[in-house]
């Protein structure tokens, strides 16, 4: 079975198991999202700087493994032409049944963002593409496809794991356990140790790779911030383990 199958379908187990990141927005945050109300995550903690949103309305966003009902339910109320490609069933299930919910219009589609993405060139005013290139090996690209199917001065932002958090034992964050790059293809005991915790087939990646990677594509970087696990020993010290960027094409 290829990785990314066997990741789409852990996130499928997770999110029946309420996995944080697959529970979908209330009625009520959709409304108040409607009022002027709301707030997104790129990374686990920290919210998107209100300066890095266009305006939304009639606009194409794109939710790049973005899909849950968390994100794209909150642009299509503040009236984007939103579409969600995530390769989880259980996601898309939940952005279908937000949109239902709520009375507006979603395209969905189930697909691997290691492929090529299905949709033309130019098409997408905004890509939202939350923390997920942790679950793929090359990330080049998709860089490049982002680039080429926004518009002339769109925007992508990304949420990025910085690498930091592959060298720890979620046991034990307190001592180094592992070695970067962390390549669980490459390494069979990474993978073994992987499937024995239900942690999906996950990689480590470079700053070259996740920053440097969206300059090759062609992006130009506006913007960039760090954040954290949320919780944990390198929480609670202050560790750095994502960053957000903002680029323009």
């Amino acid at each position: 079975m290829e990785y990314t199958n066997i990741n789409a379908e852990t996130i499928d187990r997770w999110v029946n198991e309420g996995w944080q990141w697959g529970v979908p927005i209330t009625h009520e945050e959709f409304a108040q999202a409607q009022n002027g109300k709301w707030r997104m995550l790129l990374t686990p903690t920290k919210p998107v700087p209100d300066e890095w949103y266009p305006e939304i309305a009639g606009k194409r966003i794109l939710g790049l493994a973005a899909g849950g009902g968390q994100q794209m339910p909150i642009f299509a109320a503040l009236g984007g032409d939103c579409t969600v490609l995530d390769y989880s069933a259980k996601q898309i299930e939940s952005e279908i049944m937000v949109a239902e919910r709520e009375g507006y219009n979603i395209k969905t589609i189930r697909a691997d963002m290691t492929k090529p993405l299905p949709f033309e060139d130019g098409y997408f005013d905004l890509i939202f593409h939350p923390v997920s290139n942790c679950y793929v090996r090359e990330v080049q690209l998709i860089w490049r496809e982002c680039y080429r199917i926004l518009k002339k001065g769109g925007l992508l932002m990304a949420g990025l794991d910085n690498g930091i958090n592959f060298l720890f034992d979620e046991a034990d964050e307190s001592h180094v356990s592992f070695s970067l790059p962390f390549d669980p293809i490459a390494d069979p005991s990474l993978m073994e140790s992987l499937m024995a915790d239900d942690s999906g087939v996950q990689f480590s990646h470079t700053a070259e790779e996740q920053i440097r990677g969206q300059f090759k594509a062609g992006f130009k970087l506006l913007d960039i911030y760090e954040d954290t696990n949320g919780e944990g020993f390198l929480h609670e010290h202050g560790v750095p383990t994502f960053w957000a960027t903002l680029a323009e094409k």
